[in-house]
């Protein structure tokens, strides 16, 4: 397969392929115990209070403001 000859809409649609086919292995990205805690209380949070959090518009303009 020559990469060049690959439409970009071929790549992109490859690129999702690839990453679809490395993050399937959950071995290779292991969560430890302390992370698991986190988001189970997370989750624990948002099943009480679903409207807790922020909007994504508020997160985006936050993570583009500094």
């Amino acid at each position: 397969m020559n990469l060049q000859e690959l439409t970009n809409s071929e790549k992109i649609l490859l690129a999702e392929d690839l990453w679809d086919s490395v993050a399937s292995n959950e071995q290779l990205f292991p969560i430890t115990e302390e992370q698991k805690t986190v988001l189970d209380k997370r989750l624990e949070k948002y099943s009480f209070d679903q409207d807790s959090g922020d909007s994504w518009l508020n997160v985006k303009n936050r993570i583009s403001n500094t």
